[in-house]
């Protein structure tokens, strides 16, 4: 139990560590989102990631699919640039244009059906400058580091409900546990679960979470049934300029349910 205020010197020391913290080589990552609504129909959408860790953020590239394998028709992709140029752009599959550059209320837009987001897949708010270190809080059992962070002029102008998102971060494995977008009155909006982890070789990865829209009770699991890690990619896959580009995934470790 911590019983002195949470001192916040060291909390931006912790903070500084997780970002600053190896993410390893590039990745592939094959995924599943699997739609439980409150009420109606469940069903799967497909999806893929390849990401790229530099020194000035992370990219990620995104693939959805219209069913539950990406046998199936090609929704959109996503380019989410947390470095140089920083940003989040869409290329439709449906459009033969180059691709668009988001911004505003449109990251907050459910993607092809779901309650996940282009800003839920982003996570932005991890760069976010003003914070608040709570302190040591458990979650699930472990021990973790919360911090409430403070969203910038940017996102408050289009986002006037969401006053900060809360954080949680394992304190042993410096790993991102769970997510709360918190309203007025510190009333959870939204949350994001991670629900297991899966060691592949020397490295562990999330196998599945949960985002969940605390208003709807509407819910998405995510769950990674392949990978490719340490990999390398060409810096061009992860430009707005080829982003309608067709690339064939590199060959996948299965992760077993």
């Amino acid at each position: 139990m911590q019983l002195s205020p949470p001192d916040q010197a060291e909390g931006r020391a912790i903070l500084e560590s997780f970002r600053r913290s190896d993410l390893g080589g590039d990745c592939h990552l094959e995924f599943q989102l699997r739609v439980l609504p409150r009420r109606g129909d469940e069903r799967l959408v497909a999806g893929r990631l390849w990401q790229q860790v530099a020194r000035d953020g992370v990219a990620r590239r995104v693939e959805l699919f219209a069913g539950a394998t990406p046998d199936s028709p090609l929704a959109l992709r996503l380019l989410l640039r947390g470095g140089d140029p920083v940003g989040i752009w869409r290329w439709r599959a449906d459009s033969a244009g180059a691709a668009e550059r988001l911004g505003g209320a449109a990251m907050f837009e459910g993607l092809v059906g779901t309650d996940v987001t282009a800003f839920d897949l982003q996570m932005p708010f991890l760069e976010w400058r003003e914070f608040a270190y709570e302190g040591l809080k458990k979650v699930r059992g472990r021990p973790t580091h919360a911090f409430l962070l403070y969203p910038p002029e940017t996102v408050a102008g289009v986002r006037a409900d969401l006053v900060a998102v809360r954080v949680f971060i394992d304190a042993q494995f410096q790993a991102l546990v769970q997510v709360e977008h918190l309203g007025e009155g510190a009333r959870t909006l939204r949350s994001v679960h991670v629900n297991d982890l899966k060691r592949l070789g020397e490295r562990w990865i999330v196998k599945s979470l949960d985002v969940r829209d605390e208003v709807t009770r509407n819910k998405t699991r995510i769950t990674f049934v392949g990978a490719a890690l340490d990999t390398e990619f060409a810096e061009a896959l992860f430009t707005p300029e080829e982003l309608g580009a067709v690339i064939t995934p590199p060959e996948l470790t299965l992760l077993a349910p």
